[in-house]
């Protein structure tokens, strides 16, 4: 199964954070309808959003009669989620420290920014009441190959090591399926697909915002041929005959119940 996703970025540059956000926003706006079926809040029950960012979704679920709690490790985003009136919680998602407090959990587009994936699911595990869920989606394996692969033929070029900047987790279906096992979970569904997203700028722009992580490792005087490197070697796979690029990214859609 594909599906697809436009995206473009606008505005100054900023922090990579907010940036991240940005991004976020305007995917929740297109993909979150599946994950949120998946959920199947019902009213009056409390969520626990992990990764909320800003608070865009949570104030949605809000909104629908549901008591929803954000959390979130970077305090900028845990700030601007409480300046629209909810409640968010700053800390890190590898340490949790609630007991059966939630009716459900949910995370969108953020536990592949959470390497110790294991950690993470017990901590949600022992969240939720019993007979509580977790549902979410994030980026599965193979998510941007051939981006991420052109990033590292062009860094290890100048003797720099990808796996620093790089740091994603993104594992197979089954892989996560393990760990939430492991982490006492029932999984009821978890699949993994293909999420083409099309930009309305250049390669180079997406990754002036989104790849900052990547161009710190180089001296702003270098920045600016290897995002032309990066681009030339992309454009045979990512570029269309109508000048318009498009990531090759993955997905992967789970829910968890706790036995």
């Amino acid at each position: 199964m594909t599906s697809s996703t436009s995206f473009c970025p606008s505005g100054e540059l900023q922090q990579r954070s907010v940036l991240r956000d940005e991004h976020d926003i305007r995917l929740t706006d297109h993909c979150t309808r599946a994950v949120l079926e998946l959920l199947a809040l019902k009213p009056g029950e409390l969520l626990l959003d992990i990764g909320c960012g800003d608070g865009h979704l949570s104030e949605q679920l809000q909104r629908y009669g549901n008591q929803v709690v954000g959390f979130d490790s970077d305090p900028s985003l845990v700030s601007a989620a409480r300046a629209r009136g909810l409640e968010a919680r700053h800390g890190n998602a590898e340490q949790l420290y609630f007991y059966q407090e939630f009716d459900a959990v949910l995370s969108y587009d953020a536990l592949h920014w959470m390497q110790r994936s294991d950690q993470v699911a017990v901590g949600i595990y022992e969240a939720l009441k019993p007979g509580g869920r977790f549902v979410g989606e994030f980026a599965g394996a193979e998510h941007q190959t051939v981006l991420r692969r052109a990033l590292r033929d062009s860094l290890a070029r100048r003797s720099l090591d990808f796996e620093v900047a790089d740091q994603l987790y993104l594992p197979t279906a089954g892989a996560y399926q393990q760990v939430l096992e492991n982490a006492g979970f029932h999984v009821s569904a978890i699949h993994w697909f293909e999420h083409p997203v099309t930009l309305d700028c250049s390669i180079a722009q997406w990754l002036q915002m989104f790849g900052s992580r990547y161009l710190a490792l180089l001296p702003s005087e270098s920045q600016e041929a290897f995002l032309n490197e990066v681009s030339e070697e992309l454009t045979a796979d990512l570029l269309d005959s109508n000048g318009q690029w498009t990531l090759d990214c993955t997905r992967l859609r789970f829910k968890a119940e706790k036995k």
